[in-house]
């Protein structure tokens, strides 16, 4: 559920009480590793934790005017969620987490980027916040331009013009 809050304090105020203690030690933990150079923002109805643009000033490719988004954290109609951006397109990151989140016996609920979670008790703390740690900022914002350089299509300006129909 997309929330309409325009601060964390605020964003966990509107959840309820067992949704907030899970969000909020989740939270923590986030906070504990993230690298510095990424900053703690509401981003799409979410917990966002982004690369500011005075440090990416391109910001977001999908939406320029966002943040490069680098993790989301968010309670959902029936599950909490942790939306992080270096486990979709990172093969060696997805390879790590999944090993790590098997080594504690949890059970993975994972899509191509995000975790979900029920409860506190399903979130491996530690592996989270590891992985929240694996990628500083400056290596982030390299990975990222070097996707979008590979995987950019070429614009009406670069594509070469079509031959002329025979007649």
């Amino acid at each position: 559920m997309k929330s309409t809050a325009t601060t964390v304090a605020e964003y966990l105020q509107q959840l309820p009480a067992n949704r907030r203690l899970a969000v909020s030690t989740l939270r923590e933990v986030i906070l504990a590793n993230l690298p510095a150079g990424y900053e703690e923002c509401m981003s799409y109805g979410m917990i966002g934790y982004v690369v500011p643009h005075h440090r990416y000033p391109a910001g977001y490719h999908c939406n320029p005017s966002l943040p490069l988004p680098y993790a989301n954290l968010g309670s959902q109609k029936h599950h909490l969620v942790l939306h992080v951006m270096t486990i979709y397109g990172d093969p060696a990151t997805e390879q790590w987490l999944r090993q790590a989140w098997l080594a504690t016996g949890k059970k993975l609920d994972m899509g191509k980027g995000c975790l979900r979670f029920k409860t506190v008790e399903d979130m491996p703390l530690a592996v989270i916040g590891e992985l929240i740690a694996r990628v500083p900022v400056d290596k982030y914002i390299a990975r990222i331009a070097q996707f979008l350089k590979s995987n950019r299509k070429p614009t009406t300006a670069t594509r070469p013009k079509p031959a002329p129909m025979a007649k």
